[in-house]
């Protein structure tokens, strides 16, 4: 279930080195889960079904390394910022939460690594 560990990976972290870049961790994550218009653009990002913000395309960029490395190039504050994502999009965007963890996650098998684990843990 924690295929959108990731989400926010600071809303578009670039990979750099051992750690993808802090340059979006200042971004306020609850102002944007809050905000249905915004959320749904960068999902639709996601999707490929909608135009991406720069920091959707380093989302878009990131993700899949994220996803393949058990985000260990995220910094804790990007942790706690991609579980927060993890649970809002679980809880009140479960048909989006379905079609990212089809699109990102379509084996399974990273929900299967992930389940029932904290990334900030």
């Amino acid at each position: 279930m924690k295929i959108a560990l990731f989400l926010i990976v600071c809303v578009g972290a670039a990979i750099a080195g051992d750690q993808y870049t802090s340059k979006y961790d200042n971004i306020d994550v609850d102002k944007i889960l809050s905000n249905d218009r915004i959320l749904t653009q960068y999902i639709k990002c996601l999707m490929e079904e909608g135009n991406c913000t720069n920091e959707g395309k380093e989302l878009k960029r990131t993700l899949p390394d994220a996803l393949a490395t058990g985000c260990t190039k995220c910094s804790e504050k990007q942790k706690a910022q991609t579980e927060k994502v993890l649970r809002h999009l679980s809880k009140n965007r479960p048909r989006d939460w379905a079609r990212l963890k089809g699109k990102y996650d379509p084996k399974g098998e990273y929900a299967k690594k992930y389940e029932g684990k904290s990334l900030t843990a």
